[in-house]
C-alpha cells in the first residue's frame, strides 16, 4: 500500500488559503481535508459535520480531557481541534490528508506527527492581507484588528514551515501548493527540487 501523508496547511487569516485548498481539491479529489471541531457559531451556509463539527464549549474540554484531539488551539476567543481518530485512519490507509489549521495547532503537530509535511501561506504584503480582511465584510471592526495583530505573530512564525508560499498571483500559488503536496521527500527528510525552490522564497 502507498504510504499516506499528513499535510498541515496554515496561514494567517484572510491569506486565502481556503479558496487555495477548495481549488486543489477539485483539481485531486483523492485528497481528503480533515474536519476541525470548533466552538464558534456557524457561518452562513456552513452545515455540521460537513464544514466544522459545532461544539458547546464543555463537550469540547472533554475531548480535550480524553485526549481525542490531535491538537487544539483557541482563535479569536473560540476554539479549535483535529479528531485524532480519523486523521490516524486516513493516514494508515495511505491517503493525503490536510489540516486546515491554525499556528498553534501547526506547532503541536509538528511536534507530535514530525513527518507531517507543513506548508505556510503568506500574502503578498500586510496593507494587501488588510485589505482582504476588511473586503470580506464579515467580521467587526474590533475582530478585523484582532485578526491583523495574530496575523503579525503567524507571518513572523512563517520560517518554521516546510514550505511558504506567497498567494499574490492565484493560478502561481495553486501550482505551487499542487507541486508542494504531491513533491517527494528523500530518506533525509529534505524534499525534492520544487520544494526547495519554494522554501528560498
Amino acid at each position: 500500500m502507498q504510504a499516506g501523508q499528513l499535510i498541515v496547511f496554515t496561514g494567517p487569516s484572510g491569506v486565502g488559503k481556503g479558496t487555495l485548498l477548495r481549488a486543489l481539491c477539485q483539481r485531486h479529489p483523492e485528497l481528503c481535508v480533515s474536519i476541525s471541531a470548533t466552538t464558534r457559531s456557524p457561518r452562513p451556509g456552513e452545515m455540521d459535520g460537513t464544514h466544522y463539527y459545532f461544539v458547546d464549549r464543555p463537550k469540547f474540554d472533554r475531548m480535550v480531557a480524553d485526549g481525542e484531539l490531535l491538537e487544539w488551539a483557541e482563535f479569536a476567543g473560540n476554539c479549535y481541534g483535529t479528531p485524532r481518530a480519523a486523521v490516524e485512519r486516513q493516514v494508515s490507509q495511505g491517503q493525503f490528508v490536510i489540516l486546515e489549521i491554525e499556528l498553534q495547532g501547526a506547532r503541536q503537530v509538528r511536534q507530535n506527527c514530525p513527518e507531517a509535511r507543513t506548508i505556510f501561506i503568506l500574502p503578498p504584503s500586510f496593507d494587501e492581507l488588510e485589505r482582504r480582511l476588511r473586503d470580506r465584510a464579515s467580521d467587526s471592526e474590533e475582530a478585523i484588528s484582532r485578526r491583523l495583530n495574530i496575523a503579525k505573530a503567524e507571518i513572523a512564525a512563517a520560517r518554521e514551515f516546510d514550505i511558504q508560499i506567497v498567494n499574490d498571483d492565484f493560478e502561481t500559488a495553486l501550482a505551487q501548493l499542487e507541486r508542494a503536496v504531491f513533491s517527494t521527500a528523500d530518506g533525509n527528510g529534505s524534499f525534492d527540487s520544487p520544494l526547495e525552490t519554494l522554501r528560498e522564497r
